[in-house]
Formats: C-alpha cells, structure tokens, sequence
C-alpha cells in the first residue's frame, strides 16, 4: 500500500507562489510516474503536470505551462510542482498521484490552493 501526503497548500495573492510536495511511503518510488491533479469547485478533475520515474520527461497542461514546474527527489521519495505567477484561476485542490504500470496508482488526500487578493 503506498501512502502519499501533500504540503505546501495555503492562501495566495495573484501573482504570488507556492511550492507543494508529496511525500510517498514506498520503498519503489522511483519506479512510478508521478502526477500533479487538480479540482476546483464544480470542474472535473484535471491533469496539472505529470513526471517520469527517472525525472527525464515532464508534460504540462497548457494552462500552466512556463508557470509551474515539477519535479522528484526520488532519494527522499518525494515529488515537488512549483507554481509561480499564480492566477485566481489556478485555485482548486491539488492531488498527487501515482503511476505503475505493475504495481498499481495510487492517491493523496489533496491540499487545497486558494489564490485571491
């Protein structure tokens, strides 16, 4: 069973940045990819970024690509999505999840991001 826990959540004013971290309970953590979801009032759950197992490859949805950046430390087991130039828009929950092809996806319990002056 594999345990993830977010951090870094809070209230922001446009403009500003925030740093959140999942941190995974798996001794085989480098072996999944690694993902940032996000859900706001009333919207479907939607892609933020996703990362390699080895961190090679990250993708980004359009809506926050050259703002955000994700990223692992898969010695500590611990994924990071730095969001900067936040908007009112960006506020929502955020989850991490992760993804083996052999051993399954799992979800944190979200943290939830609030931009508004």
């Amino acid at each position: 069973q594999v345990q993830l826990v977010e951090s870094g959540g809070g209230l922001v004013q446009p403009g500003g940045s925030l740093r959140l971290s999942c941190a995974a309970s798996t001794f085989t953590f480098s072996s999944y990819r690694m993902n940032w979801y996000r859900q706001a009032p009333g919207k479907e759950r939607e892609l933020v970024a996703t990362i390699t197992s080895a961190g090679a490859y990250t993708n980004y949805a359009n809506s926050v690509k050259g703002r955000f950046t994700i990223s692992r430390d898969n010695a500590k087991k611990t994924v990071y999505l730095q969001m900067n130039n936040l908007k009112p828009e960006d506020t929502a929950v955020y989850y991490c999840n992760a993804r083996s092809d052999t051993e399954g996806v799992y979800w944190g319990q979200g943290t939830q991001v609030t931009v508004s002056s």
